[in-house]
């Protein structure tokens, strides 16, 4: 009787350990499902929820928000077309102002960071895919970081020239490379619709949220 009920115990235990296990492979398969969901795979679907409280952080916050939300859908879905157009008056090529704001994006960040803007650093070239995600995060880890740290006290525009530095200060970020990147986003969405792409006309830019 002793050996039947040490059976019995035996079974019950591998069935349990069949049972977790399979909830387990579940659990990571659907784990797996979201995060190759469209709205997940790269930021600013839509705006994030506003910061809690009004500094001069999150108000810088806010407004990297609100490009990183225009750069999403100004640059959803576009084709192989789109990214070669040109206005015709001896500007630049749709792919061409994305890369500036790529740069831009950068020197968003570094300055967030507080770090050197080296004029000397070079940087690999990239796919257009590869290119609007890392614009994306670049805009998204700038806006991070200002939320957690509260703080834009410090945070000089540190220029490096050779073995000379020059600086300015925080504002000119806002009114220069942020206030720039948003420019040629807009630029983005007129050329998209020169190329016969316009943008999702759900897109509604005052509530950071697209209409489905």
């Amino acid at each position: 009787m002793a050996i039947f009920v040490k059976i019995l115990h035996m079974r019950y235990q591998t069935l349990l350990f069949f049972c977790f296990f399979f909830c387990f492979l579940n659990s990571i398969e659907a784990s797996n499902t979201y995060e190759m969901t469209p709205l997940d795979t790269l930021p600013y679907y839509q705006i994030p929820e506003a910061p809690m409280s009004y500094n001069a952080a999150s108000v810088v916050a806010r407004m990297v928000d609100g490009l990183g939300y225009r750069y999403f859908w100004a640059t959803k879905d576009l084709r192989a077309e789109d990214l070669a157009f040109e206005p015709g008056n001896d500007g630049q090529s749709c792919s061409e102002v994305l890369t500036h704001i790529l740069g831009l994006s950068r020197f968003l960040l570094r300055t967030i960071k507080n770090e050197v803007h080296d004029n000397s650093v070079t940087y690999p070239e990239l796919s257009w895919k590869e290119q609007r995600k890392a614009t994306l995060q670049n805009i998204k880890m700038a806006s991070d970081i200002l939320r957690a740290t509260g703080d834009v006290s410090g945070l000089d525009i540190v220029f490096k020239r050779g073995e000379e530095t020059s600086e300015l200060p925080f504002w000119n970020l806002l009114n220069g490379p942020l206030a720039d990147a948003i420019y040629h986003t807009g630029q983005i969405v007129s050329y998209r619709r020169s190329s016969g792409n316009p943008i999702n006309p759900n897109v509604s830019v005052l509530r950071g949220k697209t209409r489905e």
